[in-house]
C-alpha cells in the first residue's frame, strides 16, 4: 500500500511492534495514511513478507523481550526513520502452548513466556522509545491490553497469565500517561476482544466458541476484523486524538457490556 500523501499520519515516524495479525494490519493502516513505518518483530519471515507486502515499510527482526535488540530496535528505526513520533505495541502471544491456563494448571515456564513476550517487550520499547520523544516533548504511544483484563470469560478463555499481562500494560499505559503529559507525550491502549488473527485460530475453530461470541460480542455476533483495530491504533496515534490520553479504548463489538 502507497503512503497516502495528505493522510492523517503523514509526517509520523512509527515505530511499530509485531508483523502479523493485528500488527501487519497496523502497519498497511498507518502507511497507508502516510506514516514512515519500521517494523520489529521476532520472525524473520514475518518481517521479510510484510516488508515486501508494503512498499516503504522496513523492519529488523530479533527478540523484543531482549534488553539489547530492543535497545537497538529503537536506534534502527531513529536512524532509519530520522526520528520518532509514535511508538505501537502489538507484539505479543497468548501463550497457551507454553503452558498458560488457569492458576491451577498454568506452569512458570507458561507465566515467564507470556510475560516477556507481551509485557516485558512493551516495557523496554517504552524505555528506549520514550527518550527521543522526551527529547522532542511531543509525541504518541498506543499499546495493546485486551478485554480479558477486565472482563473475564472463564469457561472459554481462561489463560490467566495473558490476562495478568494485558492487565499490566493497562496499568502501565495510565501510569505512563500521567506521568508524561505534561512533556506533551500521550499514552493509550487497544483492548481488543476476539480477533480473526493467527494467534485466535484455536477459538475460531471451535463451535462452542463461536456460539459464546453470538452472545458476547453482539454488534457483530463474529470475531473483530485486524483491521477494526487497526483503525483505533491509528486514532490513537494521529493528531485527532491530541487531546486524548491515559484511555483503554476498547474494540470488541460490545463485549464489557454485553453481560
Amino acid at each position: 500500500m502507497a503512503a497516502e500523501p495528505g493522510g492523517r499520519m503523514a509526517g509520523k515516524r512509527v515505530l511499530l511492534t509485531g508483523a502479523s495479525g493485528i500488527g501487519a494490519a497496523a502497519a498497511a493502516r498507518l502507511r497507508g495514511e502516510g506514516a514512515e513505518v519500521f517494523v520489529a518483530d521476532k520472525d524473520p519471515e514475518r518481517i521479510a513478507a510484510l516488508c515486501g507486502a508494503l512498499p516503504g515499510v522496513v523492519g529488523a527482526a530479533g527478540d523484543l523481550g531482549d534488553e539489547d535488540f530492543a535497545r537497538a530496535a529503537v536506534e534502527e528505526a531513529l536512524v532509519t526513520l530520522g526520528g520518532l513520533d509514535v511508538l505501537v505495541n502489538v507484539a505479543g502471544l497468548s501463550g497457551r502452548r507454553f503452558g498458560d491456563g488457569p492458576v491451577h494448571l498454568a506452569s512458570a515456564e507458561g507465566w515467564d513466556a507470556v510475560m516477556w513476550n507481551n509485557l516485558r517487550s512493551t516495557f523496554l520499547v517504552c524505555r528506549y522509545g520514550i527518550e527521543p520523544l522526551l527529547r522532542q516533548r511531543r509525541g504518541a504511544i498506543v499499546n495493546t491490553g485486551s478485554v480479558l483484563a477486565y472482563a473475564p470469560a472463564a469457561e472459554h478463555f481462561a489463560t490467566h497469565a495473558y490476562a495478568a499481562s494485558k492487565g499490566a500494560i493497562h496499568a502501565l499505559t495510565r501510569s505512563m500517561a500521567a506521568s508524561y503529559a505534561a512533556d506533551g507525550i500521550r499514552v493509550n491502549a487497544v483492548a481488543p476482544g476476539l480477533i480473526a488473527t493467527r494467534m485466535s485460530e484455536r477459538a475460531q475453530a471451535d463451535p462452542e466458541v463461536l456460539a459464546y461470541l453470538r452472545e458476547r460480542q453482539p454488534l457483530t455476533g463474529a470475531p473483530g476484523a485486524p483491521d477494526d483495530v487497526a483503525g483505533a491504533i491509528s486514532y490513537l496515534a494521529s493528531d485527532e486524538a491530541s487531546f486524548v490520553t491515559g484511555v483503554i479504548l476498547e474494540v470488541s463489538g460490545g463485549w464489557s457490556v454485553a453481560r
